[in-house]
């Protein structure tokens, strides 16, 4: 899909149910000439046929896949108590616009009502449930509901905002559940089912077939400065509400986790995104064992060819000629990477990793994001328009090619975001003696769940100022109990509150 048409379809998280439906019909009227001149006992053609599908066998292994699925699947309501949440109707604000115009009204939910919904998939009879990272986004409570109506507070075991998947977790045994297929081998043209809870209508199956692969839509940019995007494009009819819901094939396998959709409206117009079952599968299986994430990098910074407007846009800044296409162009090789110990320069292009062709970023990003640092990788690339393989080392973001646990995480990784100073002038502006701007908040975090977005100033920690990352990190190193931010919102507010240290 080039940039232009890119930009004229807005995408969006479907997790969160709100608006309305309108239904349409579609009436077939037929004129019969009763003076046509020719006979209506014309000579049998023993070559037409009816242009139907004989849908018997397809049809049963519906039926399967549906008794299969809709058991394993279950509602996820969001409970927060932030009066300026985030949800994902802010999202759809962002991509339609406010129709009341103004700033929308922050308002907080009633205790007893979920300010989001969505849905989630069993992946154990223990209680293991897969969702994604944007319907449980700054809860305080999470409540899962299955589809015969009994209902569990449930854990949040670790969260991905890179994948937009987060792993759940319910105390209950002999639970139903679905198994992993090899999203691999998901052809397109296949059918699908996808499985959730749309629009409020809990256990929906909507029947469709694969439409592309390895899409990307440029849309988890809005929650992790690394997304990792190849979803499987289906046209099964997907809504809001049935974000984290089940994508399985007619065995009643999982193929993906549904996450988004294209829509100018926030509904169904036959464009819905899943992740694939093998990225998911990865994921929830690294935040089980570690806790979090292990995620291998090369060691680059690169420039997307197939993204003629970057493109454009970089060789206006440094004066440059790059000429747009398939591939990732490397800018900068990082110091003590797995692709400068490799050899790789600035100006080499690659244009695979593996088996996987690589003509964007989303590509590469895919092929290494859902490696393990220590892993090793075959890196094609051209430089001086020759054809070379080499094979790289990936490395985690500290160099290290080890697995991490969360004892092993710095403070900002812990509590889920990076600070910059304020400057003097700022400070005297506003009266602040102290405080940092919070930036590269992770959805999900124990900052995000007191309410702290991008951009808004922390002043104080533990009731001590802070000035620098430095401040924060001192405060926290090592500590362990409650831990109490006091920070600034968009509208000058200043609001206390705080959370156990993770």
């Amino acid at each position: 899909m080039n940039n232009t048409l890119k930009k004229l379809i807005p995408y969006t998280f479907v997790g969160v149910i709100s608006g309305a439906t309108t239904f349409g019909a579609i009436h077939y009227f037929s004129d019969n000439n009763s003076d046509s001149e020719f006979s209506y006992f014309a000579p049998k053609n023993n070559d037409a046929k009816y242009a139907s599908f004989n849908m018997t066998g397809v049809g049963d292994d519906f039926v399967k896949a549906s008794k299969m699925t809709v058991p394993a699947v279950v509602s996820i309501k969001n409970y927060s108590n932030r009066t300026s949440q985030r949800s994902e109707q802010d999202l759809f604000d962002q991509f339609f616009g406010n129709p009341f115009g103004g700033q929308p009204k922050q308002q907080q939910a009633p205790k007893d009502m979920p300010s989001g919904m969505g849905s989630g998939v069993i992946i154990s009879p223990d209680g293991y449930i897969i969702s994604n990272n944007h319907v449980i986004a700054g809860a305080s409570k999470l409540e899962v509901v299955l589809s015969n109506k009994k209902s569990y507070v449930a854990n949040l075991v670790g969260t991905d905002p890179t994948t937009d998947i987060a792993l759940l977790k319910i105390e209950e045994k002999g639970l139903p559940y679905l198994n992993f297929a090899n999203s691999d081998n998901v052809e397109v043209g296949q059918w699908v089912l996808a499985v959730g809870n749309p629009m409020g209508l809990n256990s929906t199956v909507t029947a469709g077939i694969v439409s592309a692969k390895g899409r990307s839509i440029d849309l988890l940019s809005q929650q992790s400065r690394t997304p990792i995007e190849s979803f499987i494009q289906t046209d099964a009819a997907i809504n809001p509400g049935n974000s984290g819901g089940a994508l399985v094939n007619p065995n009643g396998e999982l193929i993906g986790i549904n996450s988004a959709i294209s829509s100018k409206t926030g509904y169904y117009e036959g464009y819905g995104f899943a992740v694939p079952s093998n990225l998911a599968r990865k994921v929830v299986e690294d935040i089980k064992k570690f806790g979090l994430v292990q995620r291998g990098f090369l060691g680059v910074k690169s420039l997307d060819l197939s993204d003629t407007r970057q493109v454009s846009i970089y060789n206006q800044q440094n004066k440059t000629n790059i000429k747009s296409g398939d591939g990732v162009y490397l800018i900068e090789v990082v110091d003590k990477g797995g692709a400068e110990a490799a050899g790789l320069r600035p100006g080499d292009i690659i244009t695979k990793v593996d088996e996987t062709l690589v003509s964007n970023y989303y590509d590469l990003s895919f092929a290494v994001g859902s490696k393990r640092p220590g892993d090793k990788v075959a890196v094609t690339y051209l430089r001086n328009g020759r054809t070379n393989t080499v094979n790289v080392t990936l490395r985690d973001e500290k160099g290290g090619t080890s697995f991490r646990s969360k004892a092993d995480l710095t403070v900002t990784e812990k509590i889920g975001a990076d600070f910059e100073p304020l400057s003097e002038r700022f400070k005297t502006d506003y009266g602040l003696n102290s405080g940092v701007i919070a930036k590269n908040v992770v959805a999900g975090s124990e900052m995000s769940k007191i309410g702290v977005v991008d951009n808004y100033i922390v002043i104080e920690v533990n009731g001590k100022p802070v000035n620098s990352q430095k401040d924060v990190e001192k405060i926290l190193q090592g500590y362990n109990g409650n831990v109490q931010v006091k920070y600034v919102d968009e509208y000058g507010r200043i609001t206390t509150r705080g959370f156990k240290m993770p």
